[in-house]
């Protein structure tokens, strides 16, 4: 990444796996970096000793004014999600995440905030297009008609468009993209918020002596995976571009459930 004039910036749900890579991006760029999350500080899965780091709930007007206090941008990656496994029994708690967006763009509205990133996902998607083992890479277009996973899946795809809206009444200048599958290192590998390489990698790794794992489906539906630097990279070149969204961050390489097994 290139160095830019440094910012005030922003980095909501920066304890989690995605965002705490980002924030030591934007540190290293030479940034001021302010870090957001509801954990408690040991649960991040990054720390960066160099960012003024808070513990608070987004989900909170409030706290949205306070973390974003004096910032020129924000990357908003703050969600309640995780695997397949979470979101299937979560739904509720994962919808209760339009809170988060409603709170921090009604405080970048206030604060004239000169840059907002969003993080949606690949959930946003209908359910038929990725369960079909002969899927094509998805094109952004095919988010409508709708038919999202039900729940965290219709929270991304209605924020987008509450996004959207912020950016037409209010002239907040925003960027939307869509993440597919991303992992690599400090991300989580078990508890039910692990996403599909790392959760394979774990039932390898603790595969008994006949070697066999368990896998939903058939394991022919197939995914496309984007390694973590790939994805901060395109992040950056985003947000620094005039391009508003949604657009895709990930992989036109498809790669079956069965194939990663065998990885």
């Amino acid at each position: 990444m290139s160095q830019n004039q440094p910012k005030k910036i922003l980095v909501a749900g920066g304890g989690g796996f995605i965002g705490g890579h980002l924030a030591g991006s934007l540190l290293a760029q030479g940034h001021e970096v302010v870090v957001a999350d509801v954990k408690q500080l040991d649960k991040w899965y990054q720390v960066h000793e160099g960012a003024q780091n808070h513990v608070v709930n987004l989900e909170e007007k409030e706290a949205c004014c306070t973390v974003m206090e004096g910032c020129d941008e924000v990357y908003n990656l703050a969600c309640n999600m995780g695997g397949m496994g979470f979101i299937e029994f979560n739904r509720a708690l994962c919808m209760i995440s339009v809170l988060i967006n409603t709170h921090l763009l009604m405080a970048a509205r206030d604060q004239g905030v000169k840059g907002f990133f969003y993080a949606s996902s690949a959930c946003v998607y209908p359910d038929y297009r990725q369960d079909d083992t002969d899927v094509m890479a998805l094109k952004e277009s095919d988010a409508y008609p709708a038919q999202p996973e039900d729940g965290y899946g219709w929270e991304k795809l209605f924020s987008e468009r509450l996004y959207f809206s912020y950016s037409r009444n209010h002239g907040i200048p925003v960027r939307v993209a869509r993440y597919h599958n991303i992992f690599g290192p400090e991300g989580t590998w078990d508890g039910g918020r692990e996403k599909a390489p790392a959760a394979i990698c774990r039932k390898v790794a603790y595969a008994g002596q006949d070697g066999t794992i368990d896998v939903w489906g058939d394991g022919e539906q197939t995914r496309s995976f984007l390694f973590i630097d790939e994805c901060i990279e395109a992040t950056y070149r985003l947000m620094q571009s005039d391009f508003q969204g949604p657009v895709n961050i990930g992989s036109e390489e498809m790669v079956t459930i069965n194939q990663l097994v065998d990885t």
